[in-house]
């Protein structure tokens, strides 16, 4: 893997191809990412970067006469957290994650990635946390029938039978159930960079992407490259 950068889900919008198609696409806010670590082999037993996305503020804490501790900036980063960006030479970042590059020799501390990392047409997987739907009925949760709409059925959004009675006994472990839908780590392959904005660091892809608005998404260089 050569590229790869965090973004920020901004929403959803159509563009027109060169051959006049409405084309869906993602609307991205990619990088600038700063690069905040650099692992080798010799000291962390693998090669990697680590980058830092989206300004953040350092926790202020202030202590009253009493003694008591008074947290006015609660949302932020602490301060071995800080010394970490400072020693980077970076400022306090929201985001931080690693790529395992296979040219990372090439990168050095602070310096940036930015959208133009990516061209038209390139292929990317991005990775996100779906939304989350809360406690939902199997219907929608798993795609399960329902029963009869008539009024004397009264069965119509129920399961249904889990498992027989006196053989096995037992519902067995895996069956489809009710519970919690969504919040939880999606990737979608083989999506297609339509457009790069490079002044506005930004990226239109094809398609949908996982994750409401504002969320952290990780587009990266496709596994699965096809035609």
């Amino acid at each position: 893997m050569k590229k790869a950068i965090l973004a920020t889900k901004l929403g959803m919008t159509q563009v027109f191809g060169e051959d006049g198609s409405l084309v869906p696409v993602t609307v991205l806010e990619a990088g600038p990412c700063v690069v905040t670590q650099i692992k080798t082999v010799d000291n962390d037993g693998y090669d990697a970067i680590q980058v830092g996305f989206a300004d953040a503020k350092e926790k202020s804490v202030n202590v009253d006469a009493g003694g008591h501790k008074k947290v006015w900036r609660r949302h932020g980063v602490n301060k071995p957290e800080m010394g970490h960006f400072d020693k980077a030479g970076v400022g306090a970042k929201k985001y931080v994650r690693e790529f395992k590059f296979d040219n990372c020799e090439e990168y050095n501390l602070a310096d940036e990635i930015k959208a133009d990392i990516f061209e038209k047409g390139d292929k990317v997987d991005a990775t996100a946390i779906s939304k989350g739907k809360g406690f939902q009925g199997t219907i929608k949760r798993l795609g399960q029938h329902r029963g009869p709409m008539a009024h004397g059925s009264k069965f119509h959004r129920h399961q249904g039978s889990n498992g027989a009675c006196s053989s096995p006994s037992k519902v067995f472990k895996g069956k489809g159930m009710p519970g919690h839908m969504g919040s939880v780590k999606v990737t979608i392959q083989n999506l297609e960079v339509v457009r790069v904005d490079a002044e506005k660091n930004l990226l239109l892809v094809k398609g949908a992407v996982p994750g409401p608005k504002k969320s952290l998404v990780t587009i990266k260089e496709s596994v699965k490259k096809t035609k």
